[in-house]
């Protein structure tokens, strides 16, 4: 064989809230527009095949990046519903012709799979490193499972600052695993460890006991106004257990339920299943508040608002980070503020690092924000004195 042969395989970022929210219906027309859009795109000597869901695999004699990039972006607004499509995408370079055909498909699957939901990266490339990323995240999860056991996970705390007003109202929950080894290992790795060694309820029992009990030493020291926030994913949420955990640790520490509030992601909110929706409702239903993580970049976002059960919206720290520079991110944020409070939303902001970003943030309406220009996320006891701190 004197050619060259890649193997494409990509995938519809959150085609399930594409189903839920539009109808299976409207998620099949969108799928075969894509496979025609495919095919037509495809070179002599080159195939493509639909194999489940909304995963596509191609058998390319070209894989240029740029290549793959133009046709994202000719399929990208193929869809009646004024839906932008995303995709996650991955190549792998064929150069053992005797590998098995399901071995190529994985690995392409596998670099795909590390750039979702990054922002402005589409495509990726199998390579050797991603072979020793599976070796060590397998020892990972072995380490991860005696972690619990071992006590090495350790609770930070991030103030949510009044944007008018420079009060303290809340504190997200932030996980960090201190390894033996490898010292501080952040949160978006170890939900996903988590997930992958199906011990994330070990997970999420642990850190709301520990948000639920550092309330109770925060709160005498804020206003009514104070909540603490703890992040949770679709799959926290497919947990049967989720409700009952959270509703024992706030009775353990005798602490209103209004004052506990859950953050999930917008990414994991538009692909919600309607019994991941009712568990929701009805967390709500008992006082707690909900809040969406990551917004403003997804997929009809603003749309989405308006059909949720979310209280609060925390922007996209890419929409913050770049306010004073991208008049387009001013304009996006106005529109979400402009919306949200139509609805009675709070608007958060998030990775607010000068007062310039603050003072640009506060004249476009936001309500609170989190960031290095106050705070960098705290133990429990470095944020008490940082609270008795601000009193002075």
């Amino acid at each position: 064989i004197n050619k060259q042969f890649y193997i494409l395989s990509f995938d519809v970022d959150n085609f399930k809230y594409i189903n839920n929210f539009y109808g299976f219906a409207c998620g099949d027309k969108i799928l075969r527009q894509i496979y025609s859009s495919v095919s037509v795109w495809m070179q002599p000597c080159e195939t493509a095949a639909r194999i489940s869901g909304d995963r596509f695999v191609c058998f390319l004699l070209d894989a240029d990046e740029e290549r793959i990039e133009a046709l994202f972006s000719a399929i990208r607004n193929i869809t009646e519903e004024n839906l932008i499509l995303h995709f996650s995408a991955g190549v792998y370079v064929i150069k053992d012709y005797d590998e098995n055909i399901n071995l190529m498909v994985d690995k392409a699957s596998v670099a795909a799979q590390t750039i979702k939901g990054v922002l402005n990266q589409h495509v990726v490339y199998y390579s050797k490193k991603f072979d020793d990323m599976t070796a060590h995240n397998e020892e990972l999860k072995r380490d991860l499972k005696l972690a619990i056991k071992n006590d090495e996970f350790v609770a930070f705390y991030q103030p949510k600052v009044d944007i008018n007003s420079g009060k303290l109202v809340g504190a997200e929950a932030l996980i960090r695993w201190n390894h033996p080894e490898l010292g501080f290992i952040y949160p978006p790795l170890i939900i996903q460890l988590a997930k992958e060694a199906h011990i994330l309820h070990k997970l999420e029992h642990f850190i709301f006991d520990e948000a639920a009990r550092a309330v109770t030493q925060m709160k005498p020291e804020t206003s009514s106004e104070f909540k603490v926030s703890v992040n949770i994913t679709n799959e926290s949420l497919e947990w049967d257990g989720i409700e009952r955990c959270i509703a024992d640790v706030v009775e353990k520490y005798h602490i209103p339920n209004e004052w506990f509030c859950l953050e999930i992601t917008e990414q994991d909110a538009l692909s919600t299943s309607i019994d991941i929706a009712d568990k929701i409702k009805n967390l709500k239903a008992k006082g707690h508040k909900f809040l969406i993580d990551d917004f403003g970049m997804g997929h009809t976002s603003l749309m989405y608002l308006q059909t949720s059960y979310f209280n609060v919206v925390k922007l996209d720290g890419s929409l913050t980070r770049d306010i004073l520079d991208n008049e387009r991110n001013s304009d996006i944020i106005g529109s979400i503020v402009y919306l949200g409070q139509s609805l009675d939303f709070k608007i958060i902001a998030e990775y607010v690092e000068t007062r310039e970003q603050r003072d640009e943030l506060e004249r476009l309406g936001c309500n609170a924000f989190q960031g290095y220009l106050y705070s960098k996320p705290l133990k429990l006891e470095d944020l008490l004195v940082w609270m008795e701190q601000r009193k002075k």
